[in-house]
């Protein structure tokens, strides 16, 4: 088995608090063998022995340390330490317990975005507040929760949504909140992840494909399949192919009507005919 020293993929991120109100430090290890995990305040190592009320956890390797009610003797540097086999790690963060508070404020809002298929995604905000803001990410309103392919990640007052690969079903509208006790702000943005369908109809083609653009799309959006040939005449009175080949489509008469003559040409005839779904003509 291969062995890995201990990494922090998310390190600890200084928290300003609010005197009474809770504190949370948190941080994310990786590490082969698993790390054992140690915390410390100025130096000193913590437990619920010398700190008491503190909350200490470390699963899947996430590291938490929580203060239910803060004062100001807790104030301080905190350090996180991981250690195995293989090495150590640190991270170190600062704790400011105030009297004082101040909603959240946006330095940075989202901005929306228009991708291609495929890309990496980033959305960014900056924000600050009194105690320190706990900020979510929300798709459509649903909240977002940090995985692999949707990272939240932190650092320092800048919080970022990281979409590793994205599909045109993550297009929609991304919002951002931040509260604290003393208020909450949003923030809201629109991201389009343009598919591949879509930059086949916007990229360059051949000059008779662009001169029969205005065709292709109509016919494409008129029907889910080529149309089909119209029958043949079964009296002496000019067929009406027009009517065949735009029937349904519910919309002003097309450009094909004002083609003249009691019947038209076969050149004519076989261009109303072989326009497909696709967008190509034969």
């Amino acid at each position: 088995m291969s062995t890995q020293a201990p990494t922090f993929t998310q390190p600890l991120q200084s928290v300003v608090a609010l005197e009474g109100s809770a504190a949370t430090f948190e941080a994310q290890i990786s590490g082969s063998p698993v790390p054992e995990v140690s915390w410390f305040r100025d130096g000193q190592v913590l437990s619920t022995t010398t700190l008491p009320g503190i909350q200490i956890l470390f699963s899947d390797g996430r590291a938490v340390l929580r203060i239910p009610a803060v004062t100001a003797a807790h104030s301080g540097r905190f350090s996180v330490r991981a250690t195995n086999g293989a090495g150590q790690a640190t991270s170190t963060a600062e704790l400011l317990v105030t009297v004082e508070t101040a909603p959240p404020n946006f330095l940075q809002r989202l901005q929306s975005l228009t991708v291609r298929q495929g890309s990496q995604v980033r959305l960014d905000v900056r924000v600050t507040g009194i105690p320190t803001p706990a900020v979510k990410f929300y798709r459509e309103g649903a909240e977002i929760q940090s995985s692999a392919d949707f990272r939240i990640l932190q650092d320092g007052d800048l919080y970022t949504l990281l979409i590793a690969e994205a599909f045109p079903e993550d297009s929609g509208t991304y919002s951002v909140t931040a509260t604290n006790n003393s208020g909450r702000a949003t923030s809201t943005a629109e991201l389009l992840v343009q598919g591949k369908h879509h930059r086949l109809i916007n990229s360059s083609k051949t000059s008779s494909l662009i001169h029969a653009g205005e065709v292709m799309i109509t016919q494409h959006l008129a029907h889910k399949t080529p149309p089909r040939v119209p029958p043949k005449p079964t009296s002496k009175s000019p067929p009406s192919y027009v009517s065949k080949v735009t029937a349904g489509r519910q919309q002003s008469p097309s450009p094909v009507r004002h083609v003249k003559g009691p019947t038209p040409t076969p050149v004519r005839y076989k261009t109303v005919i072989s326009v497909k779904a696709g967008g190509h003509l034969n």
